[in-house]
């Protein structure tokens, strides 16, 4: 599933092409009703965590999660044919944008655009987010570390790539609980930095000097030590720590 970080990269692309222009929407596919939204003013585009928000002059939003196997599709020349299975397509005279295969291609109303920002948890890469409400909601939940960052109500638009990486930055064992305030505020600042990297150069960027380069993610051994890296299950995903730069003890101490 795309995480955050393309998310956003997905918004600052089509707001930049869309907002301020009236658009030609359609669903090659006909599975969704783009008739109302034909012709009509783009006011913005967003992303709030994994969820991307289409705001239109005068009419309900549109919003997409791409889930599993949504992907979008970019055509320069607009009058490109869409390929099947396209759910939506948003074009001007300069370029158009394909969705295809989401999991969520919906209306939004403003009470329910309203209840979705609410069931989510601050997003590292808005400018809006409120880091003491970041810190206090991590340093309240009650399980794994680990856990905390996969749940969108506690942060939103972190996913399993972006889990190991920041938690080893942050020198925090997966599995530690109650980890307290000054741990998650540590978290959050290293998400705050790290995360605009992996938006402008499309993928998980977790050190700058070796953009390409992982620190645990899908690796044998850690990167920093050479220490092998442990893998189980947490959260319903396969997490990666090293024992050495992320110990149990420290994680626990945290606070």
């Amino acid at each position: 599933m795309p995480e955050g970080h393309l998310i956003h990269r997905h918004a600052r692309e089509q707001h930049r092409a869309l907002a301020g222009r009236r658009v030609r929407a359609a669903s090659p596919q006909g599975r969704f009703d783009a008739r109302p939204y034909d012709g009509r003013l783009v006011e913005g585009v967003e992303a709030v965590g994994k969820h991307l928000l289409y705001h239109f002059d005068g009419g309900p939003a549109i919003h997409v999660h791409l889930g599993m196997r949504g992907l979008f599709l970019r055509y320069d020349d607009p009058a490109a044919e869409p390929r099947r299975g396209t759910r939506l397509r948003l074009a001007t005279d300069e370029v158009a944008f394909d969705l295809i295969a989401p999991s969520r291609c919906e209306t939004m109303g403003g009470e329910q655009v309203a209840a979705l920002r609410a069931s989510l948890g601050p997003d590292p890469l808005r400018g809006d987010a409120d880091r003491g409400v970041a810190v206090r909601r991590l340093a309240a939940f009650t399980g794994p570390v680990g856990a905390a960052v996969l749940d969108q109500g506690v942060w939103a638009g972190i996913g399993n790539a972006w889990r190991a990486e920041l938690l080893f930055l942050a020198g925090l064992d997966p599995d530690a609980r109650d980890v307290g305030a000054e741990a998650a505020g540590r978290l959050w600042d290293v998400a705050v930095r790290h995360l605009p990297l992996g938006r402008d150069a499309g993928q998980v960027v977790s050190d700058p000097a070796a953009p390409d380069e992982r620190w645990v993610y899908k690796r044998e051994t850690c990167r920093r030590c050479g220490t092998a890296v442990r893998t189980w299950t947490l959260a319903a995903r396969t997490a990666y720590a090293c024992p050495l730069d992320q110990p149990a003890e420290l994680g626990r101490l945290a606070r």
